[in-house]
């Protein structure tokens, strides 16, 4: 029942996310309705696969190395940078279009390095396809981007100080889950 779930919530998150980009002319007859429904369908797509992955099977796939802690750990920290550089004009933030849609394809790439069950790989890999096709629809659509204006490298620096707040806020988290996100010493 988990797995399903699991691909009910990545059915329903795409879904919801690319109905805007892939009917237009729907979503906008919809009006503010529309909004309504998407928030609902994320919200809901999200809770399908929180919930999905923390009840599936654990079926092993492939056994990754220890090291790959640290590979997950710096995708990460580097994935909070982006959303962060999402809300703030920083000069990395004038160089990367989709600074939100980088950051989830950075966090499920280390996710995807550190865990080798099936449903890591069916979240975590559905996440990241989900991501690139999203990109590939905007910029099919909208091939042009018009650059945020008078970049500035202080911002690159609070963005970072924000990714580092959310880093260790999700690790605090994880941890409260059970996951110990760090490598334990011997």
């Amino acid at each position: 029942m988990g797995m399903l779930m699991l691909l009910a919530g990545l059915l329903l998150w795409s879904f919801a996310h690319l109905f805007k980009r892939l009917n237009p002319q729907k979503r906008e007859a919809l009006g503010d309705r529309g909004r309504g429904l998407a928030a609902l369908g994320i919200g809901a797509g999200l809770v399908l696969m929180i919930l999905g992955y923390r009840s599936a099977p654990f079926i092993p796939v492939w056994w990754p190395p220890v090291g790959m802690i640290h590979a997950t750990n710096l995708l990460v920290l580097l994935a909070f940078w982006f959303f962060a550089l999402s809300m703030v004009p920083g000069k990395l933030s004038a160089k990367v279009r989709h600074k939100q849609l980088t950051g989830v394809k950075l966090w499920a790439t280390g996710h995807l390095l550190a865990n080798g069950d099936l449903a890591a790989m069916l979240l975590f890999g559905g996440l990241l396809a989900w991501a690139v096709v999203t990109v590939i629809v905007i910029k099919r659509q909208a091939p042009e981007w018009e650059r945020p204006a008078a970049p500035s490298l202080k911002y690159d620096l609070l963005a970072l100080v924000i990714a580092l707040g959310l880093f260790g806020a999700a690790a605090w988290v994880h941890t409260q889950l059970g996951i110990y996100p760090f490598p334990r010493g011997g």
